[in-house]
């Protein structure tokens, strides 16, 4: 008996020995290996744009108080299907096409100078950022020295801002020292001279500027331009004056060291949330009233915006048929009918989106039914402390300028109308290759809109088929700049052609045969 127990024993004692050093050796491996996600989820994961590539437009390093949970990298709300990824989020391909802004053998640096041109912007800020960058072109034709321009105070927004409050003033200056001569202020000696206020002619070439504005050097040492948009045509310009344009806007004008650290914060806790869209929502009080549509508001709210652009000096169009206007495609989508349009490409609820708007007209009651929709819908305020945002409170270039950096490197950019803001980004991603830009299709979705308002069709795969098959080739792909619309003449030739800012190729964009190195910098 006592035999038979010793023998339990020592077996008890080997099974709980081998136990031991089994449990040890699972360990040791544990330190040394780490489970592997599925090749599957690997490269769906490569897909998605890292916190490694922001802001590579700009030179400002990123804020040092951002959290752990902002530098992570993003992962896709719901399905990680690659069949997802391709139908959302991809960047269309880039074909070829890399930034070629740089000047022609054959060009020299700016002769002497024969006078001053003194600069007065006007409009929003994007429309201040095309006419500051045909100025920097117009005083290289003219052999002028330029005086930092002089931005809009007096526009809708009464914005108070200066040049160096938005853009960085010295980088602008050192950057095109080879092309333009740029100084801060007029001369003592020369604030007090006569000068000649002139209104250039819009969308004009280098013959208007070689021969009738330079003859204006006979008699003034100063020119100043009282208007800066659309001053300069958008096509048939030579090349190193169209590549002059971009080098101007794309590398020249950066925002201030103030505005881009913000921006960068938001573009990082955007990226935290996952792929993002930056919707530009221009529901705003001005874009309503100078456009006079009025669908969806209220009767006491169509009054309160048709007498604000009768009182608005300088919106010469009065009288405005609400209901023409919106068939003819004139109108920005409604926050409704935003929501429709993403649902129908395809968008799941989870998915973030940034607004990139101001003020929305009419607040919650006109955004209740996008927000159903797509919960996640973030802002400069809900993204940014109190302290954060406060010095760029009642300064609405300086708040547009924030919007334009998280939409410039927004993974999906779609504008609700076709304004400066919705051109500028457009082209700036076109130039840095950069993600997705859907531009609707508006007289066609009204249209279908008008249909899910009369019953005749109702939301689902046959919308969606719709909806899709209309933007499938608007996806910001590289394409050359649209001229004009033919049979038209004089200025509404001008007028119907794309704007060079929307745009820049052939101009400053160069089909290659790049490295991958090249490919994966514009593809970002």
């Amino acid at each position: 008996m006592l035999r038979r127990r010793l023998i339990s024993l020592v077996f008890l004692r080997k099974l709980l020995t081998a136990a031991i050093c089994l449990i040890a050796v699972v360990a040791l491996f544990s330190v040394h290996f780490h489970i592997v996600p599925s090749s599957k989820d690997h490269k769906f994961n490569d897909k998605i744009t890292t916190t490694r590539d922001l802001q590579s437009w700009t030179r400002e390093l990123a804020p040092p108080h951002l959290s752990k949970a902002a530098l992570q990298t993003p992962k896709l709300n719901g399905s990680r299907r690659d069949s997802d990824y391709e139908k959302l989020w991809k960047p269309p391909s880039n074909r070829g096409f890399l930034p070629c802004a740089n000047p022609t053998p054959n060009y020299t640096s700016p002769v002497e100078s024969r006078g001053y041109l003194l600069v007065h912007t006007n409009g929003g800020l994007n429309q201040m950022r095309s006419g500051i960058c045909d100025m920097v072109a117009v005083a290289r034709i003219l052999n002028a020295t330029l005086v930092i321009p002089e931005l809009d105070k007096r526009s809708f927004w009464q914005d108070t801002s200066n040049f160096s409050d938005i853009f960085d003033e010295d980088h602008f200056i050192n950057s095109l020292a080879n092309d333009v001569k740029i100084i801060k202020k007029l001369p003592n000696e020369l604030v007090n001279e006569t000068r000649k206020v002139k209104q250039f002619i819009s969308w004009s070439g280098m013959d208007y500027y070689e021969n009738e504005i330079a003859k204006l050097w006979d008699d003034y040492q100063v020119i100043r331009a009282s208007k800066s948009d659309s001053r300069l045509a958008n096509n048939n310009l030579p090349p190193d004056i169209q590549k002059l344009r971009c080098r101007a806007c794309y590398e020249a004008l950066r925002f201030s060291p103030r505005i881009e650290q913000i921006g960068k914060l938001l573009v990082e806790k955007m990226r935290s949330l996952g792929p993002y869209i930056a919707l530009h929502l221009r529901y705003e009080k001005d874009m309503l009233a100078f456009s006079g549509c009025t669908h969806d508001l209220s009767l006491d709210e169509a009054e309160e915006l048709r007498i604000i652009r009768e009182n608005t000096s300088y919106w010469k169009v009065k009288d405005i048929d609400p209901i023409e206007q919106r068939a003819k495609g004139f109108c920005p989508l409604t926050p409704k009918e935003v929501g429709i349009f993403l649902t129908a490409l395809g968008y799941p609820s989870k998915t973030p989106i940034y607004i990139a708007a101001g003020e929305i007209y009419g607040g919650e009651s006109h955004m209740a039914e996008l927000r159903f929709r797509y919960p996640l819908l973030m802002s400069k305020e809900k993204l940014a402390s109190f302290e954060e945002l406060e010095p760029f409170f009642n300064h609405a270039s300086q708040m547009a300028a924030l919007d334009y950096i998280v939409s410039i490197e927004s993974d999906v950019f779609i504008p609700s109308y076709s304004g400066n803001m919705a051109r500028a980004v457009e082209g700036h991603r076109r130039f840095l290759g950069r993600g997705r830009s859907i531009s609707p299709d508006r007289k066609a979705l009204v249209r279908l809109f008008d249909k899910l308002d009369q019953g005749t069709m109702t939301e689902g795969k046959k919308l969606s088929y719709r909806i899709i098959d209309l933007h499938r080739r608007r996806l910001g792909f590289p394409r050359k700049r649209k001229g004009p619309i033919s049979g038209t003449k004089g200025m509404d030739r001008f007028r119907s052609e794309e704007t060079f800012y929307a745009n820049p190729l052939p101009d400053c964009l160069c089909r290659t045969e790049p490295s991958p190195q090249n490919i994966s910098h514009i593809v970002k």
